[in-house]
């Protein structure tokens, strides 16, 4: 592992950039390098990577190529760097996407000439960064998982020989997750409406004990307040996964919606007190 592609460069590029730098020669690439006053643009200098003017340019030459692009640019990227890909390259799938897009991509990928690895990332990025817990697939993740190993990619699981599974395990577990935090927002903002919020978590935990429901219900719904653009488009290809497996995505749709619509009030996700963030949002719906 000599040369690293990074394309995408935006959180996870830069955290990418910053835990690879002296472990190898490192090219990046993002459509908005394209503007100059775009994060991305303004970030590629701090970091010990060389812009390509195009995916082709950054991908030339790579040994491994790590995809962090948003889900609908997936394919797309695929795309781009198999024009340029080496024989034998490695091209790693960090992407919140569905199954059905993963393996479109590892067709392209292998068409190639390059070796298509899915990464489903199950866990936020930015903690543990490069050691963040990672299910790999395709009949290249055990190869992929042996080289990476040793750069810092230490939370890496062999999970599937098969395209898909990996991304299928995140996203079925992302409608449970996401849903929550989408059932626990409406819930409680229509009982700190009636003045029931306490009466209601109490009587949660009869039937889902937790140690502290209340704390619980703040930490999940900011994380839908201050990630809910991201958490929305992840929710979007949950959907696009349980429809691929022919059930109707009634729920996932309406979860994306309510995420979507919690990102309007970000700035309430500071309030400490679960009481004192459920004003914040009520007060801005008035």
């Amino acid at each position: 592992m000599t040369r690293i592609c990074l394309i995408g460069f935006g959180e996870v590029g830069q955290i990418l950039a910053t835990d690879l730098a002296g472990r190898a020669e490192l090219t990046a690439y993002d459509l908005l390098f394209a503007d100059p006053g775009s994060i991305p643009s303004r970030a590629q200098p701090n970091h010990a990577v060389r812009a390509g003017a195009s995916a082709a340019e950054a991908v030339a030459g790579a040994d491994l190529i790590l995809s962090a692009v948003t889900a609908a640019q997936d394919v797309e990227v695929a795309r781009a760097a198999a024009g340029a890909i080496g024989k034998d390259c490695l091209f790693l799938d960090l992407n919140s996407a569905s199954p059905g897009m993963k393996q479109a991509s590892a067709e392209i990928i292998d068409d190639a000439g390059g070796r298509y690895v899915e990464a489903a990332v199950m866990a936020p990025f930015p903690p543990k960064r490069l050691a963040s817990p990672m299910l790999l697939g395709g009949p290249h993740a055990r190869a992929l998982a042996e080289l990476a190993a040793p750069l810092g990619f230490t939370g890496l699981t062999v999970f599937s020989e098969k395209v898909g599974q990996a991304s299928a395990t995140k996203m079925c577990r992302s409608v449970m997750i996401k849903g929550i935090e989408a059932l626990l927002t409406e819930s409680m903002l229509a009982a700190r409406h009636y003045g029931v919020e306490s009466t209601v978590l109490a009587s949660l935990s009869d039937l889902l004990p937790l140690h502290d429901w209340e704390a619980t219900a703040r930490y999940m719904i900011s994380r839908s307040l201050e990630h809910g653009v991201r958490r929305a488009e992840e929710m979007r290809e949950a959907a696009r996964t349980v429809e691929e497996a022919g059930v109707a995505s009634t729920m996932s749709r309406a979860i994306a919606e309510r995420q979507d619509w919690a990102a309007d009030f970000k700035a309430a996700h500071t309030q400490t007190d679960l009481g004192a963030m459920l004003d914040h949002i009520i007060r801005k719906t008035a």
